[in-house]
């Protein structure tokens, strides 16, 4: 069973030919309004891959709640929990250029109201896996960490957009996950003097006793455990839209290990769900199902791993 507290957002996408500088007016054709946020997409992404998913969050008490709630509906996530506040659904401007990069601004509106306490105490058990990201207030996911770590949860944290994370709340992770920048950024906080993505996440793994993963885009994923490194390549594509990349390797390597599947068998699924991911426009409409991620596992050779 999967937990997921997080985030649920409409993105408002727009595709550009080049992206605004500060200063420019940018015209393109249309946009295009669909489900988002990094919690919501993570839930769509590991329901998609066969795992039970409960979301709890926040949504506002307007059209686009029934968006974000109909879309996690239709892909089998639980959102019995799902509460409502007076603030307005969260909101993302995406403008996606002709290579399928993307450039985001999040109005978060109600997901400033999520509340870790939500999530009951009897979800929070060994048999459990807890899936965060940071469009969240901070404080109320240091909480739900705090409590689910003792009840000996798998705690999965994306460190999404980075900030500083205290000492007892990377402790009590069970797997880290950051793009190069989260790294980088989390580096600094941390006070590394070397601030490489790999080098910090074999410092983070080696200090906090975790595992740390980065995704590296086009170059795959590194992950560094106390039991070792793996390297994993990505799946060769030519990408329309990488908006929920991340979010479906987060979601991915989620089921993966509640299924308790090894390190090497969930990165490679879950760099394969991101490659999948950016074949497509949007969000949740790009997260693949279980049979396409098996049906594309060959084209991924086995993670590498070193001691």
């Amino acid at each position: 069973m999967i937990i997921v507290f997080g985030s649920l957002n409409i993105d408002m996408v727009l595709p550009v030919e080049t992206m605004p500088r500060a200063g420019d007016t940018v015209l393109c054709p249309e946009y295009k309004l669909h489900p988002g946020g990094k919690g919501a997409n993570q839930a769509v992404a590991a329901a998609h891959a066969g795992a039970k998913v409960y979301m709890f969050g926040c949504v506002g008490n307007d059209s686009f709640a029934s968006l974000c709630r109909n879309s996690l509906e239709a892909a089998s996530v639980n959102i019995d929990n799902i509460a409502v506040s007076d603030r307005p659904t969260g909101c993302a401007t995406i403008c996606v250029d002709g290579n399928g990069e993307n450039m985001i601004t999040v109005a978060s509106g109600a997901n400033l109201a999520a509340r870790s306490a939500s999530v009951p105490d009897e979800m929070l058990k060994e048999t459990s896996t807890l899936v965060l990201q940071m469009e969240v207030p901070a404080q109320e996911n240091w909480a739900l960490i705090e409590r689910a770590s003792q009840k000996k949860t798998q705690i999965i944290l994306n460190l999404a957009p980075a900030q500083a994370v205290p000492d007892h709340i990377l402790r009590s992770l069970t797997v880290l996950v950051m793009n190069q920048i989260e790294a980088t950024v989390l580096a600094l906080n941390l006070g590394f003097d070397v601030i490489s993505p790999t080098i910090a996440a074999r410092r983070i793994s080696v200090k906090y006793g975790i595992t740390c993963i980065v995704t590296l885009g086009a170059d795959g994923a590194f992950a560094s455990s106390p039991q070792g490194t793996w390297t994993v390549q990505a799946l060769p594509i030519t990408a329309i839209d990488t908006t929920a990349a991340g979010d479906a390797f987060v979601g991915v390597l989620a089921a993966s290990l509640d299924k308790q599947l090894s390190l090497d068998q969930a990165l490679r699924r879950a760099t394969v769900a991101s490659g999948l991911a950016c074949t497509s426009a949007g969000a949740q409409p790009s997260l693949p199902d279980a049979q396409k991620i098996e049906d594309t596992l060959s084209r991924v050779p086995t993670p590498r791993r070193a001691i």
